[in-house]
């Protein structure tokens, strides 16, 4: 907490071009730009958290739980959405309706009333913001960072387990989250885990299938950790599966997963860089990352169970019961989203079949070159470099990399370095996914 707020208790202006947001928490209305401070008559905003490309997060301090006789003020987090694309808001809505609907300790509370629309002084648009709970803790990013080192297989288990109670709630309701990846996922200081940042979930419904099918779904993309089906909008529940495993091959290893793709198999070669890991738990996190989204598991009851037989198997005293404690909300209605989302299954699994058999000849094809080409190009880049460019492009659109790869060396022999990273991210749809790789390549 800033040392400027234990001393005078602050209350901002959310106001975006306020020239001086700061004022005492006895004002009702900015001392600067005279708009009101105390938002829906409850909310007073304490000091800011964060900020990102279209949005600020704020903690802020709840008047009604004081007005209630309450003496514990729960900490609060207001976030503020400062683009008004209708596509932004569209999301911002989304993530509110969502999280309303939506009761589990591993998902941030939000109230029923807690999305509101703010109106600044003189401002012609409204600042749309949502109140929900604040997660005390670090996201699982930041966690393994700051530790050093990576999780052990037994805390894996269990948090595997409780990731996949906080799913089953996800997916009961009809909802699939569609970004699963650490820094999604907070750790509280109680050792509970929370699923974050629902701007991205989608509902299954017959409209969602219907634009499904017709390719009308936005793709989206976190490099390392997104599904194949999703890249094309075809995602599904399934999908939050592969990105599970995909997150908790970073939690074992300590590593982006990428660095383990293996370009001509078509698939993460991971298992080495964890001692002494238990065989049926590594089946278990390459079944969830299964290209194809039928062959993995279909329910989050049915990666529970799994999780009970591979716990039992490590012979940890009290392990299962432990295990079970974690996860009693899996043991009731463990399949209700299952006959929901049959129709966006079908469809992705029968679009998945017509993608299949062109990926097997990009692969085959993308051999075919490496084996026919590479002697004649002579290219003057390195091989590892060549090798770490295709594999992080491979990530972001798929196994037809190897081939761009490929293809623009045998066009451009002499390509530099910075010419080779920079034809490739024009290859990439996401123009912010563009920048980040060029920057982790240059």
């Amino acid at each position: 907490m800033p040392a400027h707020y234990q001393q005078i208790r602050m209350s901002l202006c959310i106001n975006p071009r306020c020239p001086n947001p700061q004022n005492r928490d006895t004002e009702l209305f900015c001392q600067s730009c005279h708009s009101e401070l105390l938002l829906e008559g409850r909310y007073r905003v304490m000091y800011q958290l964060g900020s990102g490309g279209f949005g600020k997060t704020y903690e802020v301090s709840d008047g009604a739980v004081r007005a209630l006789g309450e003496h514990n003020d729960i900490p609060k987090v207001l976030k503020v959405l400062t683009s008004n694309h209708p596509k932004h808001v569209e999301l911002f809505q989304r993530e509110a309706q969502v999280l309303t609907r939506l009761q589990h300790h591993g998902i941030p509370k939000v109230e029923p009333n807690a999305y509101f629309l703010f109106f600044a002084k003189n401002q012609s648009e409204p600042l749309h913001c949502l109140v929900m709970e604040k997660i005390e803790g670090l996201n699982l990013q930041q966690y393994i960072k700051k530790r050093g080192s990576p999780i052990d297989q037994k805390l894996a288990i269990q948090w595997l387990a409780q990731l996949a109670s906080i799913l089953q709630e996800v997916h009961s309701q009809n909802f699939f989250h569609r970004d699963i990846k650490p820094s999604n996922i907070m750790l509280r200081v109680d050792g509970q885990l929370v699923l974050i940042d629902f701007g991205t979930v989608r509902e299954i419904t017959e409209s969602f299938v219907l634009k499904q099918a017709f390719g009308e779904v936005t793709g989206i993309v976190s490099a390392g950790y997104t599904p194949p089906e999703q890249l094309t909008g075809q995602a599904l529940p399934q999908s939050d599966f592969f990105a599970l495993g995909r997150t908790f091959v970073y939690l074992l290893t300590g590593q982006a997963p990428s660095i383990f793709y293996d370009v001509q198999m078509d698939k993460l070669r991971w298992r080495e860089a964890v001692p002494n890991l238990s065989p049926q738990l590594a089946d278990l996190l390459d079944r969830l990352m299964a290209r194809r989204p039928n062959r993995r598991p279909q329910t989050a009851q049915e990666i529970y169970q799994q999780l009970r037989e591979i716990y039992s198997t490590l012979n940890i005293p009290g392990g299962r019961s432990q295990l079970t404690s974690l996860t009693n909300p899996l043991e009731m209605e463990s399949t209700q989203y299952v006959s929901n989302s049959t129709a966006a299954t079908q469809q992705v699994d029968k679009t998945t079949e017509q993608k299949s058999a062109v990926e097997l000849s990009s692969s085959n094809t993308t051999q075919e070159i490496a084996s026919t080409t590479q002697p004649a190009t002579k290219s003057q880049l390195d091989p590892r470099f060549i090798a770490r460019c295709q594999q992080e492009l491979t990530e972001l659109i798929g196994p037809i990399a190897s081939i761009i790869c490929q293809r623009l060396l045998s066009q451009k022999p002499a390509i530099s370095q910075i010419e080779f990273v920079e034809a490739l991210a024009q290859k990439i749809p996401d123009s912010k996914q563009a920048l980040e790789f060029k920057q982790r390549l240059l």
